[in-house]
């Protein structure tokens, strides 16, 4: 069994900064892609970040203000979230293509860290 459990939601101001963090545990015989999306009140869930062994890619609304990075050994993926806007406001689910050690690959998603921006 895999589990994605996350992080570092919470409440912050217009143009303050967040951290989330996801750590990966259970059955795990390796991790290709991870990455994070949201979803807000009435929208659906998008893509925010994805990171690969090849790179990674952020949706554009994100560009230049948030950083997806992972740490192999430690099964995790984060999201530095800065200059942030009320409209990130959302809840921010982890998400990662997991094979595990019986070789069959799955997509896995945590259950998701609110992230409230507001003065």
């Amino acid at each position: 069994q895999v589990q994605l459990v996350e992080s570092g939601g919470g409440l912050v101001q217009p143009g303050g900064s967040l951290r989330l963090s996801c750590v990966a545990s259970g059955s795990i015989f390796r991790i290709d892609a991870m990455g994070w999306y949201r979803q807000a009140p009435g929208k659906e869930r998008e893509l925010v970040a994805r990171i690969t062994s090849g790179g990674t890619n952020y949706t554009d609304s994100v560009k230049g203000r948030f950083t997806i990075s992972r740490d192999y050994a430690k099964k995790s993926v984060y999201l530095q979230m800065n200059s942030l806007k009320p409209e990130d406001a959302a809840v921010y689910y982890c998400n990662a293509l997991i094979q595990n050690v019986r070789l069959n690959y799955g997509n896995y998603w945590g259950k998701g860290t609110q992230v409230t921006v507001s003065s």
